[in-house]
């Protein structure tokens, strides 16, 4: 209650408006970095659908028909077998964020489900090379990544973006992937699967530079962190990276607990005195 009341306290005494932030006015006062942790939020929310999540998601039967070949309705029951894994992956991921941190979840997925669009690009490639002798062994193949892809991103991705007010940018980037999917799977063929290989390996040194860890952290922990005004890329603070509370946020919350009871009890005192 008392870091809640520093922390509204601390943002009154010290906000500043969209003007002042356009002037370039705001930085004569040391605030919580809200256009950064905005911005952090937002790309945040992006790199959920730079994963090529909703090429799948939306379209996987259509991918399973048109790039690997299958017939509709074992593309529809495969969807549907999918789906039940994506859930209980998903809520491994949920359940143990807090555990693992976020940076790790977000490298580690984006370094899985990049791997996998590595092997799905190239096995589709080769579906689609005219007068392949191993085409529908490599269509197989290319449906178990397929799987395999769900599973890093339910672990590594589903649960951990949602972190904030930015759900428009997610919404965005949703529409977007939606909207380019078929054109690309018409139009491109194997290589459009070349964009989410790419993307994916681009979130992983993003989010290794510039994201704090935020597991083990109350939101006035994070006010404190970016109160300090720390340096643009992170991944050089062990402290800040680290899954684990840092001590000095331990520390400082026990020191106002004290400060905070020694009040009252003077209070106590100077009332049963009087």
């Amino acid at each position: 209650m008392t870091e809640i009341q520093y922390s509204v306290d601390y943002e009154r005494e010290n906000s500043v408006t969209f003007r002042d932030i356009i002037s370039g006015h705001a930085s004569e006062k040391v605030g919580t970095k809200t256009i950064r942790r905005l911005l952090l939020g937002m790309i945040g929310q992006s790199f959920q659908q730079w994963t090529g999540i909703n090429v799948t998601s939306y379209y996987l039967p259509t991918v399973l028909t048109k790039s690997v070949g299958l017939s509709e309705s074992l593309a529809r029951l495969l969807t549907a077998c999918n789906s039940v894994q994506y859930l209980f992956f998903s809520l491994i991921g949920i359940l143990k964020v807090e555990q693992w941190g976020r940076r790790k979840l977000m490298m580690y997925g984006c370094a899985g489900c990049c791997f996998c669009y590595i092997f799905i690009t190239a096995l589709i490639r080769y579906n689609e090379m005219p007068g392949y002798s191993h085409r529908d062994q490599v269509a197989s193949a290319s449906v178990a990544f397929f799987f395999l892809y769900y599973v890093f991103f339910g672990i590594g991705m589903q649960g951990v973006t949602w972190w904030s007010g930015t759900g428009s940018s997610h919404q965005l980037d949703n529409f977007m992937v939606v909207e380019i999917t078929p054109i690309g799977i018409q139009n491109l063929g194997w290589k459009f699967y070349i964009i989410w290989t790419v993307l994916n390996a681009a979130v992983i040194p993003i989010v290794y530079l510039f994201y704090p860890e935020t597991a083990g952290r109350t939101l006035e922990d994070m006010d404190e962190y970016f109160r300090s005004n720390p340096p643009l890329v992170v991944c050089f603070d062990k402290e800040i990276i680290s899954s684990k509370r840092p001590e000095k946020y331990i520390q400082r919350e026990e020191a106002m607990l004290h400060e905070k009871e020694g009040g009252e009890t003077q209070h106590v005192e100077g009332a049963v005195v009087e």
